[in-house]
């Protein structure tokens, strides 16, 4: 009986303030009101209880009464947001008063009020207990000094200095409101990654969404670093947060490589940072906290990358075309004598290179196609006199390169010496690839139909760049035969070694 007794004392003592409360439930209807309250709005229990706050109270019909109901209602947010007390020093409200003649006229009163928040045993709210204070009186005083009109010290202190404070004040906070909530809204939509780290154990307070997106979860709020990412063990990063929060100093790191493992996935994501540790002090200078910020600049990060491998390759290549370029020159030399017959081929040599390197080009010099290499390097002769049979394969760059200088080698041989120095002779060129397991390439270069072949009685420019290409560069072997019904060269090579083929 106890309990009940004190309760039916508290609602007695709610019913018998001087006090003006009302309760409203979480969707602001009216739960409940003492009598003061209803004395001071005019209203009856009838009038209020269950129905909308704002049906009742709707700031009037003026800008000013709008803004007042929003600053209410923004109270009433607040509280069942936060689950905390809010209250608001001065607001102008305009009661309902019904006339003689039943006709609704409002009065302008002006309110201070407290709004708590009543939770049940779960911790959910379940009413806000309003307590309003009428202030009308202090706000008419303040009103009338400033316009001059005559009023006591006394009056003059109540009227207008604790109004002018109170107003002064609640203008502040709500600046101040407004600027947080700025604030947090920039912090929350900012592009790069940011984070509030407290205590020596680094307790997330907040992080972003770019933060969530990153370290791929987005419940970290309200644990340690090292238990909300314990990914990031063995990276170094909780070291350097427990030296910044230790030393007071800041740390920042450029295109760091950090790697987390995504919430509900079984691999790694690797992502490179720019991102700066800032100490977090007190009014005391005391370090509290750590402020995180940082981007994710891995695609900088590798487009670097890419542009020094580019740029090593490209250094290779030139080095290797120069040496080749330098080797044909050389050779040429020594097998022309008139510097005309020299420049001619020096200069188809030197177009034959440039074939293969167009085919490279197109393909960003992953490789080419060895049928493509062949037509590249025989097409000056006809399509129908050079006949091409085989599987498609893929050469790598290098591969590419040798077997481009040696088909035009023995395009050019044949058009001097060999079947296509005479209109009826044919070349015919099948290639086949033998041992999946470790594969070799075969190509058979067979002239039919041309003058009678003699063997030469030296070695040529030709035969010498086929033999050292195939050995030297391509680890293969070349065999060369000058059959009097027509010349046949037999070309095979590793097509797994390093990297010569590819796709």
């Amino acid at each position: 009986m106890r309990a009940l007794d004190q309760a039916i004392d508290l609602a007695a003592a709610f019913e018998a303030s001087t006090n003006p409360y009302m309760l409203l439930t979480p969707d602001l209807r009216y739960a409940g009101m003492n009598a003061a309250y209803l004395a001071a709005t005019g209203m009856t229990r009838d009038d209020l209880i269950g129905r909308p706050l704002f049906d009742i109270f709707d700031g009037g019909p003026t800008e000013q009464g709008e803004e007042n109901a929003r600053q209410l209602r923004a109270s009433f947010d607040k509280v069942l947001t936060t689950g905390e007390r809010d209250h608001i020093a001065l607001i102008r409200f305009a009661l309902p008063v019904i006339d003689a003649d039943g006709s609704v006229t409002h009065e302008e009163r002006y309110w201070s009020c407290s709004h708590t928040p009543l939770h049940d045993a779960g911790g959910r709210i379940v009413l806000i207990l309003q307590h309003t204070t009428d202030i009308t009186e202090l706000e008419r005083l303040r009103r009338a000094s400033a316009a001059g009109s005559p009023v006591s010290e006394l009056d003059m202190i109540l009227g207008g200095g604790v109004m002018n404070r109170a107003q002064s004040v609640q203008e502040d906070n709500r600046r101040l409101e407004l600027e947080r909530n700025r604030l947090v809204d920039m912090f929350m939509s900012a592009p790069g990654f940011v984070a509030i780290l407290s205590g020596p154990e680094h307790v997330f307070q907040m992080q972003n969404a770019a933060y969530a997106r990153i370290v791929g979860r987005d419940d970290v709020v309200g644990k340690s670093i090292r238990d909300a990412l314990p990914d990031l063990a063995g990276q170094g990063y909780f070291e350097l947060l427990d030296s910044v929060f230790a030393t007071g100093e800041p740390y920042e790191g450029k295109g760091a490589l950090v790697t987390f493992r995504p919430e509900g996935s079984d691999l790694d994501t690797r992502r490179n940072v720019d991102f700066i540790y800032q100490p977090i002090r007190d009014s005391d200078g005391k370090v509290v906290g750590i402020f995180v910020q940082g981007h994710d600049v891995t695609e900088t990060v590798q487009a670097a990358q890419r542009q020094r491998l580019m740029i090593d390759e490209l250094n290779h290549r030139v080095k290797n075309t120069l040496a080749t370029i330098q080797s044909i020159a050389m050779q040429t030399a020594r097998s022309h004598e008139d510097p005309k017959t020299f420049a001619e081929s020096f200069q188809a040599r030197l177009m034959s290179l440039s074939h293969t390197h167009d085919l490279l080009t197109r393909s960003h010099w992953e490789g080419a196609d060895l049928r493509a290499v062949l037509e590249h390097e025989t097409a000056a002769h006809g399509p129908n006199r050079i006949v091409l049979n085989g599987p498609p394969l893929g050469l790598g760059p290098a591969a590419a390169l040798s077997l481009g200088m040696i088909f035009h080698e023995l395009a050019t041989n044949a058009a001097k010496y060999g079947a296509l120095s005479d209109p009826e002779g044919r070349v015919f060129v099948d290639w086949t690839i033998a041992n999946q397991t470790n594969r070799v390439l075969t190509v058979f270069w067979r002239e039919v139909g041309g003058p009678a072949v003699q063997p030469p009685t030296r070695k040529g420019f030709g035969s010498r760049l086929i033999e050292r290409n195939i050995r030297h560069d391509l680890a293969g072997e070349a065999k060369l035969s000058y059959a009097s019904d027509g010349f046949l060269a037999e070309l095979s090579l590793p097509l797994d070694k390093d990297t010569q083929q590819h796709g």
